[in-house]
């Protein structure tokens, strides 16, 4: 009788592991900094009940917002090591370089234009170099919208305005170079940390598409919202390659698939969003935008960014003139 026992706990076991191992053959690990609420991660709640689905349940997704994980820094160094399988955040140009092309100051004029440029074959291109660096990108989206500028000193109506304001950029070479050219003082940091660095006055400003500024509640602790609209970015899926290459080919295919709708699903939300958000914040924060003259000022600031860039060995003109081929192709 124990030996029959036995027998049937080891058969259930069995049958109990190799359920488990079908369910679930491989586990995609995914984090992000905003919140759970925001649009980045409700499109990756869209993905991970999507790839579950279509691949029968053989890949397994787990998701982390809100920094759970680490700043985007740290989950950037984790997917590099494989701790984790995929994150999206600023720090794309560990994947490529290249990236920071999309970051140029002005490099598009619209939405419409950016929306073309990431779902050109030239994007397609670029996440593919990717590939050297030891990561997959199957799909590159917009980074939340364009760039506006928040600050606790005056409303930015003019480039002069940000002379020596203290303002917080990403951990961007590209950043600060556009920083310092605009007259600013950068200081890098994390985005997660500028609340409390906005509290104890360490910063004046910062610059990010409203909805982040939104999603980070910095409207609670700044005066002045300048919608300067002067860069936006791109929105990679990075991917630990290594995890990805281990896929075989059949749910390698549903996992480009859905990674495109979901970046798609991303760009289209925040942009649908984007008036509403702007319009929400009036209560918080004095919003202005720039006239004609004070927008050229702008444009003629950043100029010699394009040069430095180039100079750092992260894109060619050649790039740039074709990333802008590319955003203007679909009109």
């Amino acid at each position: 009788m124990k030996r029959t026992t036995k027998f049937l706990a080891t058969v259930v076991s069995s049958i109990i592991a190799a359920t488990g191992a079908s369910a679930a053959d491989f586990t995609f690990k995914y984090g992000n900094e905003q919140p759970e609420a925001s649009i980045r991660s409700q499109s990756m709640v869209f993905f991970e009940k999507e790839l579950e689905d279509r691949s029968g349940g053989r890949i397994e997704v787990e998701t982390f917002f809100g920094g759970a994980l680490g700043n985007e820094r740290e989950m950037m160094d984790q997917v590099t090591s494989g701790l984790l399988q995929g994150t999206r955040g600023g720090f794309f140009a560990d994947a490529s370089g290249a990236f920071n092309l999309y970051q140029l100051p002005f490099l598009v004029a619209s939405w419409d234009e950016m929306q073309c440029l990431v779902g050109s074959d030239f994007t397609k291109e670029i996440g593919a170099r990717a590939a050297a660096n030891g990561y997959h990108v199957p799909a590159t989206g917009i980074s939340q919208g364009f760039r506006a500028y928040t600050n606790n000193v005056k409303p930015i109506t003019k480039v002069e305005d940000l002379a020596g304001l203290k303002i917080r950029e990403p951990q961007s070479d590209l950043m600060i170079a556009t920083g310092t050219a605009l007259g600013s003082v950068p200081v890098a940091m994390p985005f997660s940390e500028t609340y409390q660095a906005f509290q104890q006055g360490v910063i004046d400003g910062q610059h990010n598409p409203p909805q982040n500024i939104w999603d980070f509640k910095v409207h609670e602790v700044q005066k002045y919202l300048s919608l300067t609209n002067h860069m936006t970015g791109p929105d990679p899926l990075i991917v630990n390659k290594a995890w990805y290459d281990a896929l075989p080919a059949d749910l390698q295919a549903i996992f480009d698939e859905v990674s495109v709708e979901a970046l798609a699903m991303s760009d289209n939300l925040y942009r649908d969003a984007e008036t509403n958000v702007i319009e929400d914040m009036k209560e918080f924060v004095e919003i202005n935008t720039l006239e004609p003259a004070a927008l050229t000022g702008f444009q003629t600031a950043v100029e010699p960014v394009y040069a430095q860039m180039i100079d750092a060995g992260h894109f060619s003109q050649d790039d740039i003139d074709a990333a802008r081929a590319a955003a203007q192709s679909c009109n």
